[in-house]
């Protein structure tokens, strides 16, 4: 059975009436704001005098290397803007800047440094992007009160950040606050050691950590999930413990059919090969059947 969701208002107002410039996003019965604003719009950005206040950003980018991770610059300042235009001459790898402020002007300097240290500990658990701040923010002392308030302006960032296009806070499976057979486990128990259990997302195939992944592959092994099975091997995602190769964190396949035929080391459906604890495969989850 479904448990209870809570419905949200979210406003977005586009700035420049167009989808690719600049614009504001709220949360019905919140006092926060964002903004989201492409690096070339920083400039034009300063007669918006609520931009001068104190907040916490992000600086987003994409890696040049061939990496999966995109980049993300976690900051806090007392004149967002002012610090924005100094970024633009500091740092290049970033082309769009996602900015936190409190309408009713109610955050003070401890509270966005709280901010920026919980963010920085928060990307860095979840691992879905390369953190390019040079050192850990610390983390201040404030009252249990602002700490609680801080609390709940941090869940609404990370809502609003996601909603905003950046699943830099967003861990891979999904939660059980609503649970719903979306969030079924499905697991692969197979030849060669093949052992793994995993969750349908709205961006995938989540394969869990510790799952096994099948010791050696059959000669009409697909070539490129051959060649993704060697490169997670090559980065440590996979690794071998004694004779079985063990994912060593959640990793996001992009269907259940590449999970499943990187698992059981040959080409596999996924819909029928990923199986809840009752026996019933992952395709009559999707139908209804």
């Amino acid at each position: 059975m479904n448990r209870k969701t809570n419905p949200k208002t979210i406003k977005l107002f586009l700035l420049d009436g167009v989808p690719y410039g600049r614009m504001s996003c709220e949360l019905s019965n919140w006092t926060g704001k964002a903004y989201k604003i492409p690096r070339n719009r920083i400039k034009e950005s300063t007669e918006r005098t609520e931009l001068a206040n104190t907040g916490v950003y992000f600086l987003f980018g994409k890696s040049d290397l061939d990496s999966e991770k995109n980049i993300v610059y976690i900051g806090e300042a007392e004149n967002i803007i002012k610090r924005l235009l100094q970024h633009l001459n500091e740092k290049d790898y970033w082309n769009e800047a996602v900015i936190f402020i409190s309408k009713d002007e109610n955050l003070n300097k401890a509270h966005i440094k709280y901010l920026e240290h919980r963010f920085f500990q928060i990307a860095k658990e979840v691992d879905r992007f390369e953190i390019k701040n040079a050192n850990t923010p610390t983390l201040p002392s404030i009252s249990e009160p602002d700490q609680a308030e801080m609390e709940e302006f941090i869940d609404n960032t990370k809502m609003l950040v996601n909603i905003l296009g950046f699943k830099v806070f967003e861990e891979l499976r999904q939660s059980e606050e609503n649970a719903s057979e979306s969030t079924t486990t499905f697991f692969i128990q197979a030849a060669r050691g093949a052992e793994a259990r995993g969750q349908m997302t709205s961006e995938g195939f989540v394969v869990f950590k510790d799952s096994k992944i099948a010791r050696s592959t059959v000669n009409s092994f697909p070539k490129n999930i051959k060649k993704l099975r060697e490169k997670l091997i090559k980065e440590g995602i996979v690794q071998p413990m004694g004779e079985d190769y063990l994912f060593q964190k959640d990793y996001l396949f992009n269907s259940p059919s590449a999970a499943a035929s990187l698992v059981m080391g040959r080409s596999a459906n996924g819909l029928t090969e990923w199986k809840s604890e009752d026996g019933r495969i992952l395709k009559s989850f999707e139908s209804a059947e």
